[in-house]
């Protein structure tokens, strides 16, 4: 099984075959700053290629909306990437369920959640937003209209994947591991050349999960909030606990109430620490945008890090974190 680091090495020699090299530095400290716009952040180390997807669209003067969706697509359609899409570890029943939501600068929302048999969940949520009356569709109802909308119908459990399920059924134990594939959303936001901001997120969730499980990435509120006026957050981690504290809106209000972006994504990571009983094992980072163009991010633990893009190029960055 590849880890993020590993499909960052495959990713990048890909492109160098491609004759397109982004500026990739895996070299960065700084979890909170100011930048010029545009830009666009995403969550782990699968941003970077996420990132320079995205940054061919805002880097041409075009709309935050489409480099999100076009971004986090890059990861969703690569099958070394365990927590995502196509190659995404499935339920404790072999079955790979995938979840997404995205947001533009009006407010508009689209969301799929335990969607079986589409590459790009993102992409569909999308289709909810603009072609639906409706924020969310889930299950079966995503499904069918995936493929109404045209979408092809693929098995998503790849070997590798499938490997790892059967590995798994011997024992059959669930215990989340901090910072371990079986959790890594991607999560990206951007701020394009005209000011305005928007949001995705996309996962294929808590590896062995229950079947019909969903956590805070598809939800919008919890994984995602977009406020034009205000800026922009996402979460990573344990959905339960980001959902029990409205997380990314939680962020998103904080800033509105005059915090930076890092002081704001501290202040959700301490009170989920509150409200919790233990979080010896239990993971959350936030990462957030304002309109400005400062960002930050902050987790409950060590090891979260976030991709940032701008003009100067293409960077890792390790988020600041609660437990020292």
């Amino acid at each position: 099984m590849k880890s993020r680091r590993d499909f960052i090495k495959t990713a990048a020699l890909g492109t160098v075959a491609a004759g397109i090299l982004p500026k990739f530095s895996m070299a960065g400290n700084i979890p909170g700053g100011m930048s010029s716009k545009p830009l666009v952040i995403s969550t782990w180390d699968h941003g970077l290629v996420a990132n320079a997807e995205a940054w061919k669209v805002l880097s041409n003067g075009g709309r935050a909306l489409d480099a999100v969706e076009n971004g986090v697509m890059i990861v969703e359609s690569d099958p070394s990437q365990t927590s995502v899409g196509r190659g995404g570890l499935p339920d404790r029943d072999g079955r790979v369920t995938l979840d997404a939501c995205i947001m533009n600068e009006f407010g508009d929302c689209g969301s799929v959640a335990c969607l079986e048999h589409i590459v790009n969940p993102i992409s569909v949520a999308r289709r909810v937003m603009e072609k639906t009356p409706h924020v969310m569709l889930v299950g079966d109802g995503a499904l069918e209209f995936a493929i109404a909308q045209g979408f092809k119908k693929e098995k998503l459990l790849t070997e590798n994947s499938e490997k790892a399920w059967r590995e798994w059924l011997k024992e059959s134990q669930y215990k989340p591991i901090i910072n371990i594939e079986n959790h890594d959303t991607i999560g990206m936001l951007a701020i394009d050349v005209n000011g305005n901001l928007s949001g995705s997120c996309t996962t294929s969730g808590l590896a062995f999960k229950m079947h019909g499980r969903v956590g805070d990435s598809p939800i919008i509120g919890a994984g995602l909030y977009v406020d034009n006026e205000i800026g922009a957050a996402c979460a990573t981690g344990l959905g339960e606990t980001v959902i029990r504290q409205c997380g990314s809106f939680l962020v998103v209000e904080l800033m509105r109430q005059g915090r930076t972006p890092e002081e704001a994504c501290k202040e959700a990571v301490e009170r989920i620490v509150k409200h919790e009983k233990d979080v010896k094992d239990l993971q959350v980072g936030f990462l957030a945008i304002n309109k400005q163009g400062e960002y930050g991010s902050y987790a409950i633990h060590p090891g979260f890090n976030f991709a940032l893009h701008n003009k100067e190029g293409n960077s890792l960055i390790s988020s600041d974190h609660w437990q020292k």
